[in-house]
């Protein structure tokens, strides 16, 4: 069953769902082209409205959309995506919920009743459908890191650390502490699949896993967990971030996704005959992947300051190279075989769009695979110790050092090109300027610090 056309008793099912539920206010939610969520409240009267026949809106004021001469647009739920939303939720006095608010994620169409070439669920869907007609199902697990940092007596967001533990430190109760099993208690309720939660390297840094599944369904987690996290957090005056690098000379935070592909339930990643039970399909999805890498970038990496994290010494990869067990390579095969053979994708960061990075990643591996390009060979020596002839000797390169570069990267790339859109990779490269522009003429605090004594 479609988002795009439910069946009458679907509807009818939901519509009972909701009322029994005592819902009274319903989120049309959305993703602009940046991976911002976006809602649209209506009152539970207007349900069936928007499951039958859509709600419209005027895009022209949304990142990315359209242009005020074509903007009216129209949101349709994804049904399977209804969940209360836990902290929307008002009490009586014996602590039960009596009046709920709940959310559907919405698909974006134009007033010709056409899927949004800009909305970002929609590429990827456009995505894993050609995907499906190779018989591949795209599976994703991404690990999300972030920091919760204290708000100051304005209530603006600071980077005051709220804790000072480190990776996998079992500290004392405290504010963050507290609000990680808050985050994780909400998530559970609305039906992830929480794997695990800890302490990240750095103080104030956390990271909260949650199972795999089909890349549309994990994206729309990953969108759902940054707004559950950030809204939590601000409920306890405190600020989550999923910015990059906040703070200099420490970790940034990253968003390792790891995929695999599927072909009638059984893991195609797996064969226990060649050598590191990796198949065919496998290198060749590695393949593609490091093939395309560089025009990836500007989507894993979508803003200036996640050029800040993409340097050598914090863990992030910067050399674009593939591995069985090394960390310090873009692109990683943990040790779990059978259906769990994955390869892990360690470029990207929390602040990106994950419609569109797992758009960009099939599109590269799909090409890897209907084209049989290999990977280069293995890298399994920490390549942060190698000097730069032997990176060369190695055939080793870097990732793009500056958005731009990552942008002029993505525009010389065809197939990422196609897997976007012209809409959305025109949409990125007047971000990528404009941000760039806009950089370049601010006077940073370290410029004064340096040069003001000249």
């Amino acid at each position: 069953m479609s988002a795009r056309d439910p069946s009458e008793q679907a509807i009818k099912d939901i519509l009972e769902t909701i009322k029994k539920d005592n819902v009274k206010f319903i989120r049309l939610q959305f993703s602009d082209v940046l991976g911002f969520p976006k809602n649209v409240a209506i009152p539970v009267h207007q349900a069936e409205k928007a499951l039958t026949i859509g709600i419209w809106i005027d895009g022209s004021s949304i990142e990315g959309f359209t242009r005020i001469d074509e903007s009216d647009m129209i949101l349709r739920p994804d049904i399977s995506t209804y969940q209360i939303l836990p902290w929307r939720s008002s009490f009586d006095s014996f602590h039960e919920k009596v009046e709920r608010v709940a959310r559907f994620i919405c698909d974006v169409y134009t007033y010709a009743d056409k899927p949004f070439d800009g909305d970002p669920r929609s590429v990827l869907k456009r995505n894993l459908d050609a995907a499906a007609e190779l018989g591949y199902v795209f599976n994703t697990g991404p690990e999300l890191e972030f920091f919760i940092f204290k708000r100051d007596e304005n209530g603006q967001p600071t980077t005051e650390f709220v804790d000072h533990g480190g990776y996998f430190d079992m500290a004392p109760s405290d504010a963050a502490e507290d609000l990680r099993r808050e985050i994780v208690l909400a998530l559970t309720e609305m039906g992830f699949e929480i794997e695990a939660s800890h302490h990240e390297v750095a103080e104030s840094q956390h990271e909260i896993g949650f199972k795999y599944g089909d890349a549309l369904s994990v994206a729309d987690k990953v969108i759902t967990f940054k707004f559950a996290v950030q809204t939590l957090a601000l409920m306890r005056n405190m600020h989550a971030t999923f910015m990059a690098k906040p703070i200099a000379g420490i970790n940034g935070s990253g968003m390792h996704t790891h995929g695999s592909l599927s072909k009638d339930g059984k893991n195609v990643f797996y064969d226990p005959d060649k050598d590191r039970q990796l198949s065919d399909t496998a290198l060749y999805y590695i393949g593609g992947l490091i093939k395309h890498t560089r025009a990836i970038t500007r989507v894993a990496n979508p803003t200036i300051n996640s050029y800040k994290r993409l340097v050598p010494g914090y863990e992030a990869p910067v050399y674009i190279s593939w591995s069985a067990d090394n960390r310090s390579a873009l692109i990683r095969v943990p040790a779990a075989r059978g259906n769990s053979t994955r390869a892990e994708f360690r470029s990207p960061d929390p602040t990106c769009n994950p419609y569109l990075l797992f758009a960009t990643m099939i599109a590269a591996g799909m090409d890897g695979i209907k084209n049989k390009i290999l990977p280069p060979d293995p890298t399994d020596v920490n390549i942060y110790h190698l000097s730069k002839s032997e990176c060369d000797a190695r055939g080793i390169t870097m990732l793009p050092a500056t958005l731009m570069e990552a942008n002029d990267a993505l525009l010389a790339d065809p197939v990422i090109c196609d897997a976007l859109g012209s809409h959305v990779v025109e949409y990125l490269t007047r971000v990528a300027t404009a941000e760039t522009e806009a950089f370049h003429r601010e006077v940073h605090p370290w410029e004064q610090k340096r040069y003001l004594r000249y």
